[in-house]
């Protein structure tokens, strides 16, 4: 299992428990991001070694913060 980081900008788009498709976007630098589709929440960017190979995952935990909300999925990996 992998559990991974999304911030999502509204509250009120998914819940705890809830599967998601989660979609890869890469650049030609070799880096890549991940959306939480569609279009919810975004997460940080990994490099080649760190990509995410599932394409969906449970939603854990749903954090507010100071700075928004945060997604924590969890994925087979």
């Amino acid at each position: 299992m992998r559990t991974e980081r999304f911030k999502m900008e509204r509250e009120g788009l998914v819940e705890e428990g809830q599967e998601v498709e989660v979609s890869e976007r890469s650049a030609v630098t070799g880096q890549y991001t991940y959306l939480v589709e569609p279009s919810i929440a975004m997460s940080g960017i990994y490099r080649t070694s760190e990509r995410i190979k599932s394409r969906s995952g449970i939603i854990r935990k749903i954090e507010k913060t100071e700075k928004g909300f945060y997604l924590l999925v969890e994925m087979e990996e």
